[in-house]
C-alpha cells in the first residue's frame, strides 16, 4: 500500500471511531439507559477535559520514546477493549469512569495521526486537506453502518446487541490499533517538544483583535456542545420523530454538507471576502439553526437544517485555524494553534458539554428515578440563540481584520 493511501485510511478510521459513537450516544444514554441531561452532558465533557490532559503525555511518549505508529496501535487498541466494555455498561458512575479512561487513551491520538501525517507529506499545505477528509467520510460510513445495523437487528435480533454504538467504535478502534502497526515508520525524535510551548502565543492576547477573536471562540465552542450532546435526543424525540435506528444515518447530513463546503464554498469566500466576512458568516450560521431546532418543525426544515452544521464548523472553526497561522509570527504558528485547540477543543467543548446537559435538565421534566420524562426543547435551544447572536454582534462590532498580517512575508 501506498504511503498517502495508508494515511488516508488511518484518517478514515481515526474518525470512524469517533463517529461511531459520539452522534448517537446521547440519545441511546437517555433513551435506553435512563441518564438525566446532567449525566449525558459530564460523559460527553470527559473527551474535550482528555483533550487538554492527554496530548501532552502522548505527544511526549512519542516525541521521546516510541516510534509515534506503535504509540497510536498500542492507545487505539486498548481503547477499543475499552469501549467493548462500556458497551455493556449501563450504570452510570461506572460509566463514567471507564469513558474517561477511554478518553485519556484516544485523545493524543488526534494530534499523533495529524502529526505522523505531516511527517510523511512533502507538500503538507497542498497534500493534507485531501488526506483529513477521509476522516469525515469515515465518520459518515460509520453512522450509516450503525443505522444499517440497528435496522438489520430491528428485523432479525440475533443481529442486536446492548450498547451497540459503542461496540461498533470498539471494533473499528481494534481494527486501527492493529493497522497502525503498517503505517510509515516515525520513529522519535531526538529532542522532546514543549509540553507547554503554547503559553509562548499568550503574548498574542495583547492584540484587541486577536483577544476578542479568542473570547468568541470560546463562547462559540460552549454552544457548539448544544449540537453534540442535544441532536440525537432531539431528533428522537416525540416533537420530530427520527427513528432511533435511523438519527446516526440522519445526522451523517451535517459531515456531507462539510465536506463541500470545506471543498467549494471557503475557497471561494475566504479570498474573496476576507477573514472578517467569513467569520462572520460562521457565527450567525449558529443561530439560524438553534432558531429552527427551537421552532422544531417543519420536520423537513429541521432535518435539512442539520445541514447548516457545515458552514457553522468549517466558516468559524477552519476559518479560525487559517485565521491564527495568518496572524501568528512565524516561530510561534504551532503555539499559536495549541493555544486555539485548548480554548476551543478543549476548556470550550468541555464547559460546553456541561452546560448543555444542565440546560436539558432545567428545561425537562425529571423521573422519580432521575430519568428525563419530557424536555422542553423550545427552551433549551433558545438558549444557544441566544449567546450565538450576542457572539455574531459583539463580533462584527469588535472584530477588525486588518490589510496585512506579520507573516504575509512567510
Amino acid at each position: 500500500m501506498g504511503v498517502k493511501f495508508r494515511l488516508g485510511l488511518m484518517m478514515f478510521l481515526q474518525y470512524a471511531i469517533w463517529g461511531a459513537w459520539a452522534p448517537p450516544l446521547s440519545e441511546y444514554l437517555q433513551n435506553t439507559l435512563g441518564f438525566n441531561g446532567t449525566q449525558v452532558g459530564i460523559i460527553y465533557s470527559l473527551l474535550p477535559l482528555a483533550t487538554i490532559i492527554s496530548p501532552f503525555i502522548g505527544g511526549q511518549v512519542a516525541d521521546r520514546y516510541f516510534a509515534t505508529q506503535n504509540v497510536i496501535a498500542f492507545l487505539q487498541f486498548i481503547g477499543g477493549i475499552f469501549l467493548i466494555i462500556l458497551s455493556r455498561i449501563s450504570n452510570y458512575t461506572p460509566m463514567m469512569w471507564m469513558m474517561l479512561v477511554y478518553s485519556l487513551l484516544y485523545a493524543p491520538t488526534l494530534a499523533l495521526t495529524n502529526s505522523l501525517a505531516f511527517h510523511h507529506l512533502s507538500q503538507s499545505d497542498k497534500e493534507f486537506g485531501w488526506i483529513r477528509v477521509w476522516g469525515t467520510i469515515g465518520w459518515i460510513i460509520a453512522g450509516l453502518i450503525l443505522s444499517g445495523w440497528r435496522y438489520l437487528a430491528k428485523a432479525n435480533t440475533t443481529f442486536a446487541f446492548q450498547g451497540d454504538t459503542l461496540l461498533l467504535a470498539g471494533i473499528f478502534s481494534i481494527i486501527m490499533g492493529i493497522f497502525s502497526l503498517k503505517l510509515p515508520h516515525t520513529p522519535p525524535k531526538k529532542e522532546g517538544s514543549n509540553p507547554l510551548a503554547f503559553v509562548e502565543a499568550i503574548k498574542m492576547l495583547k492584540d484587541k483583535n486577536f483577544l476578542v477573536f479568542i473570547i468568541i471562540s470560546f463562547v462559540v465552542a460552549t454552544e457548539l456542545m448544544f449540537y453534540y450532546v442535544l441532536t440525537a435526543p432531539f431528533l428522537t424525540s416525540e416533537k420530530i420523530g427520527v427513528a432511533s435506528q435511523s438519527v446516526a444515518g440522519v445526522m451523517v447530513i451535517a459531515q456531507i454538507a462539510e465536506i463541500f463546503v470545506m471543498a467549494f464554498a471557503l475557497p471561494y469566500f475566504l479570498p474573496k471576502f476576507g477573514i472578517r466576512t467569513t467569520l462572520t458568516i460562521g457565527v450567525i450560521a449558529w443561530p439560524i439553526r438553534y432558531i429552527i431546532f427551537a421552532i422544531g418543525s417543519p420536520v423537513w426544515l429541521v432535518i435539512a437544517s442539520l445541514a447548516l452544521h457545515g458552514l457553522c464548523y468549517v466558516f468559524f472553526f477552519t476559518a479560525s485555524q487559517i485565521y491564527v497561522d495568518m496572524v501568528a509570527p512565524k516561530d510561534i504558528r504551532a503555539s499559536a494553534q495549541s493555544l486555539i485547540a485548548l480554548v476551543t477543543l478543549g476548556i470550550g467543548m468541555y464547559i460546553g458539554s456541561i452546560f448543555a446537559g444542565w440546560i436539558q435538565n432545567h428545561f425537562s421534566v425529571i423521573g422519580a428515578q432521575g430519568n428525563i420524562v419530557s424536555t422542553n426543547w423550545t427552551g433549551v435551544f433558545l438558549v444557544p440563540c441566544v449567546l450565538t447572536i450576542l457572539c455574531a454582534v459583539a463580533f462584527m462590532v469588535l472584530f477588525k481584520e486588518k490589510r496585512t498580517y506579520v507573516t504575509a512575508e512567510a
